[in-house]
């Protein structure tokens, strides 16, 4: 059982970097390279203190996580470093999440920490050392077809993390490697105690690194004490309803936590930032058919005008809906096959052809034939 995925191409003895968050699966990558008798080197980012932002004691991305990177490197026997790169971090990944909550938006930071961090700066440290290529503990999988490589969903389908992957670039799919995409879960436990890893039975983390608590509006206002602005909850007609202590609270699709009771059940259809409200309305008002990206990624993918079919997921939990293209411009408008409740700007659409990953892009707004007040 101990294969690498059928793309992994690099002769014996090539030079690859492991990024070593410390967890099972990036453990296991390394030791998997190791014993495929390439020149492995590990190398962990130390990204967020924590106890910084939130006032708690302790650390993500760092202590123990590092510690347990260390640990894994040294029964290996393998090179390892630590890189800080919280300043980094903070600016691209933290900064913006902050930002994109305050404008009434539904981030996905580790899209952005695999965006910036990750598949930039990390990418730039291994070729500094000279390596052939990057690995990592993504269950995804990399093809090369004709024009180049692509980049596909995983074997286990419960594992699967090409969507928050969508952005990755042709470039750096050349030099990125994911052993894992062929693996189940368990396959990858059971190789973690074959090699008798010292974090064979850590636990998967859940949690945004940087709010473990899962308290992410506390730590917005810690950040930004601006964040908490007051303001009125409004029915489709503007009524008011209600008053909240923040938008920073709220996402669109969100039921329970609004304090307004009565009635038919209602959800949050929008947020105004502009004018601190949030818009709520009963569940059919969510539903929308047209959705428009901005800043759209493509990964080794012609794309013309015309109204080709894709895949469309939107949201990492989403099972995807069909769906086609209206207009490509500086920004992408598709519209899907049926209205989809819930979708929230912020968060990632990407686009599918079976299991390839064509591309995807963010959210930045929905069209239904609800007129706004």
């Amino acid at each position: 059982m101990n294969r690498l995925d059928c793309d992994f191409d690099l002769a014996r003895g090539a030079r690859v970097v492991v990024a070593m968050s410390g967890g099972v699966d990036s453990s296991v990558v390394a030791a998997l390279l190791k014993d495929h008798g390439f020149d492995t080197i590990g190398v962990t980012m130390q990204l967020y203190d924590h106890g910084a932002a939130s006032g708690r004691p302790g650390a993500c991305c760092a202590g123990a996580d590092i510690t347990d990177a260390r640990a894994v490197a040294g029964e290996l026997g393998i090179p390892h470093y630590v890189v800080d790169y919280e300043r980094e971090f903070r600016s691209e990944v933290i900064e913006d999440f902050v930002k994109s909550y305050m404008l009434g938006e539904t981030p996905i930071p580790c899209v952005r920490c695999n965006q910036t961090v990750k598949f930039r700066d990390l990418l730039k440290l291994a070729h500094d050392l000279d390596a052939d290529a990057l690995a990592t503990g993504h269950y995804v999988r990399r093809r090369f077809g004709a024009k180049g490589p692509t980049l596909h969903r995983a074997r286990e389908s419960e594992r699967d993390q090409s969507y928050f992957l969508f952005s990755t670039r042709e470039s750096e799919l050349l030099y990125l490697r994911f052993p894992l995409g062929e693996f189940t879960k368990a396959e990858t436990r059971s190789l973690a105690e074959h090699y008798s890893l010292p974090v064979a039975d850590k636990p998967d983390s859940q949690d945004i690194c940087f709010v473990p608590n899962g308290d992410y509006a506390e730590v917005i206002k810690k950040l930004n004490p601006n964040a908490g602005r007051s303001g009125d909850i409004v029915d489709l007609k503007g009524r008011v309803v209600g008053h909240h202590e923040g938008i920073i609270h709220y996402t669109v699709g969100q039921r329970r936590g609004l304090g307004v009771g009565g009635g038919v059940p209602l959800y949050v259809v929008r947020l105004e930032p502009d004018t601190a409200r949030v818009v709520v309305g009963p569940k059919d008002a969510l539903a929308c058919p047209t959705i428009v990206l901005r800043d759209v990624n493509w990964i080794n993918t012609i794309v013309s005008e015309a109204k080709c079919s894709v895949t469309a997921q939107i949201r990492s939990t989403h099972m995807g809906v069909p769906a086609r293209f209206v207009s490509h411009n500086e920004n992408l408008t598709i519209r899907l096959q049926r209205p989809e409740h819930g979708i929230a700007p912020g968060q990632a659409c990407v686009l599918y052809d079976g299991d390839r990953v064509l591309g995807g892009g963010w959210i930045a707004s929905t069209e239904n034939d609800r007129p706004r007040v």
